[in-house]
């Protein structure tokens, strides 16, 4: 092999080791679930109710007073993961005198989710979330309209406060969006992460 072979060749090589370390290096940098700064092993139950939660359609402004929430949540191949099995929402009301909430149900639960980074931020990510909201009222616009919300949803979790936050800024950075009506609509929520099982009482976090 002449000196100019070899000196592409080498070039080649470094190239490719520096692509394997970066594959690698973000690879193992994929976050799970701990308690007390300890890797979950098996599964957890996770439960709360967001401290404050509305959903925005354009014009419309939903919000439940019992947002409530369970998650069961596990680490697998080096990732972690979970699923929503509960989402019982009650006493919703609307920011319009003329709309008011017939009903309102989460749909074809379990949703999965897992844990994401993004700009060296953890965030929870929910794929294939579903909830129907029925609306009512003489002058309401949406009066008798069955309005879907779906999509994703990414929130930003602080272990400090041991909370999932939701909002237009999180579902952005995560690059998740829920839709309605043809819409983007605005989930807006704070969720405490709470372990109601095996590691009740343990800080929970994520890295």
């Amino acid at each position: 092999m002449n000196r100019k072979a070899k000196s592409i060749f080498g070039r080649v090589a470094l190239t490719a080791l520096v692509i394997s370390a970066v594959f690698a290096g973000s690879a193992g940098a994929s976050p799970t679930w701990k308690f007390e700064e300890k890797e979950l092993t098996g599964s957890e139950v996770v439960l709360g109710a967001a401290v404050e939660s509305s959903l925005t359609i354009p014009g419309l402004t939903t919000k439940c007073e019992n947002f409530l929430y369970k998650l069961t949540i596990k680490n697998e191949a080096g990732i972690g993961k979970g699923e929503v099995t509960e989402l019982p929402l009650y006493n919703c009301t609307t920011n319009s005198n003329a709309c008011t909430v017939s009903s309102i149900a989460a749909e074809k639960l379990p949703w999965l989710s897992h844990l994401a980074t993004f700009s060296s931020k953890n965030y929870v990510v929910i794929e294939g979330v579903k909830v129907g909201i029925l609306y009512s009222g003489e002058e309401c616009v949406l009066g008798g309209t069955l309005v879907i919300v779906k999509g994703s949803a990414g929130g930003l979790i602080d272990n400090t406060a041991e909370t999932a936050t939701f909002n237009a800024t999180t579902l952005s950075a995560s690059a998740t969006e829920l839709r309605a009506l043809a819409q983007k609509i605005e989930w807006n929520g704070v969720f405490p992460t709470e372990a109601f099982q095996w590691h009740r009482t343990q800080p929970l976090s994520v890295s």
